[in-house]
């Protein structure tokens, strides 16, 4: 009398490769987030009374500025930070970069640049898009708009999404 052999059970796709000890997933997610902040914090830093304790940074092009960007933001397109950073920032104080959103590395290419020069720097997670998607308001070259919060990426009816 023959057996069938039992066949080895399946692995998940995403066990393939099996998680970090905690120990090392903990200090991978520190540092994550020593390096990155989503736009709902720095929307709410920059409501805030008083100061936030950072300069936004949007990194982009003179036309992308113009299209929209975040109010009280610096504008300094990466290409210009070796030249025109130390006229406009303060290497005191910490600095968030933004670019289009997360298809872009805009903002990780200026916030690498100012690092190498000596600054603080963290990258603003999801960029202009994401401002504008969570319902935030921007300027434009003419003037102050708002839209709607996309339920995809904000609660629509709570001030903040509990994370």
């Amino acid at each position: 009398m023959t057996t069938a052999a039992t066949a080895a059970p399946a692995v998940s796709p995403v066990l393939r490769v099996a998680p970090a000890a905690p120990a090392e997933a903990a200090a991978y997610f520190r540092a994550s987030l020593v390096f990155h902040a989503d736009v709902s914090d720095v929307a709410a830093a920059l409501s805030a009374d008083g100061d936030p304790g950072f300069v936004l940074l949007d990194s982009r092009s003179t036309a992308s500025w113009d299209q929209g960007h975040v109010p009280g933001a610096v504008h300094l397109p990466t290409a210009l930070i070796p030249e025109q950073a130390e006229q406009l920032l303060d290497k005191s104080v910490p600095v968030v970069t933004y670019c289009w959103g997360p298809g872009c590395n805009g903002a990780t290419r200026a916030a690498l640049a100012l690092a190498e020069l000596g600054y603080q720097v963290k990258e603003m997670l999801g960029g202009f898009e994401y401002w504008v998607r969570e319902g935030f308001e921007f300027e434009t070259w003419e003037g102050r708009e708002q839209r709607d919060a996309d339920a995809l990426t904000a609660p629509v009816d709570a001030e903040d999404c509990g994370c």
